[in-house]
């Protein structure tokens, strides 16, 4: 049965907010657990997702890709984080990157098993709650994909400056103020899919061995 426009929307929106406020608040969690209370006291670390939204960002263009089929794009409000004050700053980093993505591929793998027992729910349900599982786990993991690219400011970008050695970190941390429109040019050019593809199937081939 093929679903209406206004349905396929409303298959996407839940997921698209689960994903995009739960890896923001990911991000403040973990800050304040390695000492960083920045976004606890600007009230960012909640799952209320009108805390995260943006409205370009998290509302139209995600709408707009799933309107027009394109490749599924789109951000939140970033969770403020004052890596000066976690306990080791360089170390610390890492973790505070990387449990936005983690808390992806949980999410993905939540929607999967959703979507491996979808036979346990009413048959009426059917259809739109296996939209709905596919579009937890396509959302969940592009944006673990993405976030994971090795460019500041995301996520890998964070995660490579941790990693690399001092004098290396500090001059790969000044690329920040160009990555957004590197990461445009590598998404208009093809070249970011081109790069990101291998990872994504990877992503997908391990979802599937642990949902089986």
């Amino acid at each position: 049965m093929e679903m209406t426009v206004i349905q396929k929307i409303a298959a996407y929106a839940l997921p698209v907010l689960f994903a995009i406020t739960v890896h923001e608040a990911a991000h403040g969690y973990a800050a304040k657990f390695f000492g960083d209370l920045t976004a606890e006291r600007l009230g960012r670390i909640t799952l209320n997702p009108l805390k995260h939204i943006d409205p370009i960002g998290t509302i139209l263009l995600p709408a707009l890709s799933v309107l027009l089929g394109g490749v599924l794009f789109g951000w939140a409000k970033p969770v403020p984080v004052n890596f000066a004050q976690l306990r080791r700053p360089k170390q610390d980093m890492l973790w505070v990157a990387l449990a936005g993505p983690a808390s992806n591929f949980v999410m993905a793998l939540a929607w999967g098993l959703i979507l491996a027992r979808v036979d346990l729910l009413p048959p009426s349900s059917h259809v739109f709650m296996t939209q709905m599982s596919l579009a937890g786990i396509q959302i969940n993991l592009v944006l673990l994909v993405l976030n994971l690219f090795p460019l500041p400011p995301l996520d890998g970008g964070r995660i490579a400056v941790s990693l690399l050695p001092m004098r290396a970190a500090i001059k790969f941390a000044q690329i920040e103020r160009y990555g957004m429109l590197i990461l445009i040019a590598l998404l208009f050019t093809g070249i970011l899919g081109i790069l990101l593809s291998p990872v994504l199937r990877f992503f997908q081939h391990l979802l599937t061995l642990l949902i089986i």
